[in-house]
C-alpha cells in the first residue's frame, strides 16, 4: 500500500504526517522551526532528519516505503541561489528522489481547499496568499518581517510593541495593552523590554510573533488601539486575497473559494474581522473553514504529485482525522 509523507515547515515549528492511499493518518509529529534564513541551510536537514525518522517510526514504515513526499519549506524560492541546495536536502534524508519541494504556502492551500481552485491566505509568523486556478498559480505577499508580512502575527506583535512604547512615553493614552504587555514580558521597567527582546530573545521571530495573542487580549479588554491594529491586519490580509483573485483571472461574478491557515485565525474575534474585510472587497468570495490542516495538506499534495490523488471516501476519511 503506498504511503505519502507531508512536511509543513514554518517559523515556529515543522510538522510531519504520513498517510496511506486510503486516507488514513499513520503518524504525526512536530519538531523545531525550519526557517533557515536565521541559522543557515544546515538547520533544514537537521530538522527534517529528526522529524522524518520519528514520523516514519510512528507509521511503522521505512523511508524506502514512502511512495511520494512533499516538503513545504519556509523561504523556499525567496533566494534563488539556495533552491538547488534545498532541493537536494530531502534526498539525504529519504535516500530516494520521490519527492518535491516548494514553499510552505502550498501546504496551507492544499489543506484548506483540498486542492480545489481558489485562494488560501496564511497568517502565522509571516503572511502571504497563494492560489491556483485552471493550472495557473499566484503568490502575493510573504516579503518577510523587515518590510512585509503585513497582517501576520509578527506584524501584529510589532505594532503592539510600538503601541506599548507610545503608551509608556505618554505619546498616547494608556489602555489595557500597557499592563498586559508588562505582565506578559515580566518587566518592572518599561525600557527593559528593549534588552529582553533584542538581547535575551535575540530578536527571535517566533518569540516576537507569539506576542500577537496579547494584542488580541487587549482588544477583548476594550483597548481601542489593539482593535485598530487587528482591523488593519485583517484589511491587509483581505488585500492579499483580492490581489490574488485579480491576478488569477477570476471574474467579477465568479464564485471564488477562499480559506485560511495560520495562528492568527485561531482567535474567533480576528477571524470575524477577516470575514468582514473580505466581504467589503468582493461579494462573490466564498470564505470557508479549512478542510485539512497544512500538514495533512502537504501529505495530500504528496499523493497528488505522486500520481495518485486522493478523492471521494479517501478524502473524507482524511478530513475526518483532522485534529
Amino acid at each position: 500500500m503506498p504511503h505519502y509523507l507531508g512536511v509543513d515547515g514554518g517559523g515556529s515549528k515543522t510538522a510531519f504526517a504520513v498517510i496511506d492511499d486510503a486516507g488514513r493518518v499513520l503518524g504525526r509529529t512536530t519538531t523545531a522551526p525550519s526557517y533557515y534564513f536565521d541559522k543557515g541551510i544546515d538547520v533544514v536537514e537537521q530538522v527534517l532528519a529528526q522529524g522524518v525518522a520519528e514520523v516514519c517510526r510512528q507509521a511503522g514504515v521505512d523511508t524506502a516505503q514512502i511512495a511520494s513526499a512533499f516538503f513545504g519549506i519556509p523561504g523556499y524560492g525567496e533566494a534563488s541561489g539556495d533552491t538547488e541546495q534545498l532541493d537536494a536536502v530531502p534526498y539525504r534524508v529519504l535516500g530516494h528522489h520521490r519527492y518535491r519541494c516548494d514553499n510552505d504556502m502550498v501546504c496551507g492551500w492544499a489543506g484548506s481547499l483540498a486542492g480545489e481552485d481558489g485562494i488560501n491566505v496564511i497568517a502565522g509568523t509571516g503572511s502571504m496568499a497563494y492560489g491556483e486556478r485552471l493550472g495557473s498559480t499566484c503568490r502575493v505577499g510573504g516579503w518577510g518581517e523587515l518590510f512585509g508580512d503585513e497582517g501576520s502575527a509578527y506584524w501584529v506583535a510589532a505594532q503592539g510593541l510600538n503601541a506599548f512604547s507610545r503608551m509608556s512615553d505618554g505619546r498616547c493614552s494608556r489602555g489595557p495593552l500597557y499592563d498586559l504587555f508588562k505582565q506578559r514580558l515580566r518587566i518592572d521597567s518599561d525600557l527593559d523590554s528593549v534588552s529582553l527582546i533584542i538581547d535575551r530573545w535575540d530578536g527571535n521571530r517566533g518569540s516576537i510573533a507569539a506576542l500577537a495573542t496579547t494584542v488580541s487580549e487587549g482588544a477583548r479588554h476594550g483597548d481601542e488601539i489593539c482593535a485598530g491594529i487587528l482591523d488593519r491586519a485583517a484589511a491587509e490580509l483581505a488585500a492579499l486575497v483580492e490581489t490574488s483573485r485579480v491576478r488569477l483571472g477570476f471574474g467579477e461574478q465568479d464564485r471564488v473559494p477562499v480559506s485560511y491557515s495560520g495562528g492568527m485565525f485561531s482567535e474567533a474575534g480576528f477571524l470575524g474581522r477577516f470575514h468582514d474585510a473580505v466581504a467589503r472587497l468582493h461579494t462573490a468570495y466564498s470564505v470557508r473553514a479549512p478542510l485539512l490542516d497544512p500538514t495533512l495538506g502537504a501529505a495530500l499534495y504528496a499523493a497528488k504529485v505522486g500520481g495518485n490523488p486522493l478523492t471521494g471516501a479517501c478524502l473524507d476519511r482524511l478530513a475526518a482525522s483532522r485534529p
